[in-house]
This record gives C-alpha cells, structure tokens and sequence, in this order.
C-alpha cells in the first residue's frame, strides 16, 4: 500500500473539496495517483457531493437510541423536509445514533471517522448525499450514562422533528417518558430556576425594570412587581415549575414527586433551531427568469 502524505491529501481535497477521510480513501485505492484519485472521487460520485457543500441543510430528523445503560440523541440534517420521509435516510438516522451510542465519540469530527458496516461514517452520509440528492450532515449529538435504579425516557414528535432524551432518578420508565414528552411539548430551558446562570436572570432582570418604568409605575413598587415578574419568569422556563401537561393541576415536580422520581438531566434536539434558512428573494427570481426569455 503506498504510503500517503498528509500534503497529497490536502492537494487532493482543495482540487475536489471533499472530505479528509474520502480524500485520503481515494488515494489509498489509487497507490496515491493524483488523477487517478480525482477519477475514482468521479466515479464513486463523492465529487458531486462536495457541489452540495454550500447548501443550507435545515431540516432532517432527530432520533433517540437506547440501549442499557447508554443512550444517544442525534440531530442530522437534510435540505428539504421531503427527504425525512425517505426511508434510506430514516435509516441512515438510525444507524447514526446508534453507532454514537456505541461508541461514545467525544466530538462531531471524531463521531465522522467511526467505522459504520467497514466505511467511515463520514463515506456513509457522502454517499446517502449522493444517493438522495440532498446535502446531509450530522449536526449534533449527546450520550447519556445512566446507573441501575435510573432510567432512560426518550419521546418524539412528528416522527422525529423534535426528540427528547430525559434522565431520571427511579425505576418507571413510563414516568420518564411522561416527562419527556412534556419537555417536547413546553421546551423548558432548566430543571429548577436554581440552574438558571446569575447572568441569565440579571439580564432578565433588567428587561422587566425597563417595562415596568416604560409603563410609568411608580417607583416604590417596582421593585416588587419585577420580582413578581421575575418569580413568573423563572417558572416558565424551569422544569419542575411548569404545569404538567397531562395534568395543570400539579407541577411536573409533584409529579415527578408523587412517583418517588427526580430528573437528573435532559435533552431537547428540535431539528433545524438555531440554523439560519436561506430566504429567497421572489421578486428578483421572477426578474432573472423574465430577463432571461
């Protein structure tokens, strides 16, 4: 086998713009001939899959796998909301997360080398870009330990467009799925106003200072009524403060209380947050499409 250089492989990436472990793949099978590499990348189809490198890949799915006293919670990524429904990517999700569960990989990069049925993962989703036509990434990730005497509860929604991952203290697992389902549904930032960093809630803070002077209330119960506010706003974002949603009448914390369950952690992928979509200008697309006719 000819000994590749970590040179070749950059030489090889920027000619194609593919990834590392493709790259160095395709010098590998091709005794480190440049040409050759470039072909075999042609050829396999990987070359028009770095084309779809600048697409804005929002949508996809999100999936949770158990198994023991591991779990894992995965976000990967589609352009369109069509490809979610392709089982092959569905799959592909599936085998995602289950391969990060076994594995335990410590960062994204490093979950792209595992090997997935003899190819890196990172060949996997390349060759699923090909395959399906749509750029695909895997975006995120978290594995979850749990000891005897705590479960897993994982739920979700819409077939995978938001996924929880909860972590209880107690042996129902049907109180921690409850929980998570819950979570999907409220989206809690915290566990307890206790977990919400000083920083937090002093900008918060401020916020309803500043209403309440732009509301022109008297100076002398202000004060008391941005605490008002502030206690409001801390159980609006805390876990065990919010009203359950199978049942208002009590707080998830005395549900969780009433079945002898804490939550230690929990995990919440909606599939796309944060991600900023391309918006398309209608008009100037409908003017190049005149200007071109």
């Amino acid at each position: 086998m000819a000994n590749i250089k970590a040179a070749q492989v950059k030489e090889l990436r920027d000619k194609t713009g593919v990834g590392m472990m493709d790259a160095k793949k395709a010098l590998v099978e091709t005794n480190g001939d440049m040409d050759a590499a470039i072909d075999y990348l042609r050829e396999k189809g990987v070359s028009k899959a770095a084309k779809k490198a600048d697409r804005i890949a929002a949508e996809g799915l999100a999936n949770v796998y158990t198994e023991g006293n591991i779990a894992a919670i995965a976000e990967i990524n589609s352009e369109t909301d069509f490809v979610s429904k392709n089982e092959k990517f569905q799959n592909l999700v599936k085998d995602i997360t289950k391969t990060v569960a076994d594995n335990k990989p410590a960062s994204v990069e490093d979950a792209l080398e595992l090997d997935m049925g003899g190819d890196s993962m990172s060949s996997v989703i390349t060759e699923a870009t090909t395959t399906i036509g749509e750029k695909i990434t895997l975006r995120r990730f978290a594995v979850l330990e749990k000891t005897e005497g705590e479960v897993f509860g994982d739920y979700e929604h819409m077939g995978g467009r938001i996924a929880v991952l909860t972590h209880v203290e107690g042996s129902d697992v049907s109180v921690a799925r409850d929980v998570a389902m819950h979570i999907a549904a409220i989206n809690p930032k915290y566990i307890t106003r206790d977990d919400v960093p000083q920083e937090t809630r002093d900008h918060e803070l401020n916020i309803l200072k500043e209403q309440a002077k732009n509301e022109g209330k008297p100076e002398n119960i202000v004060e008391k009524m941005v605490q008002g506010r502030l206690n409001k706003w801390l159980a609006e974002v805390s876990l065990v403060d919010q009203p359950f949603v199978k049942d208002s009448d009590k707080t998830v914390g005395q549900y969780l209380k009433e079945n002898n369950a804490s939550i230690k952690s929990f995990i919440r992928y909606e599939v796309g947050e944060g991600i900023e979509k391309r918006s398309e200008d209608f008009a100037a697309e409908v003017q190049s499409q005149l200007k071109n006719k």
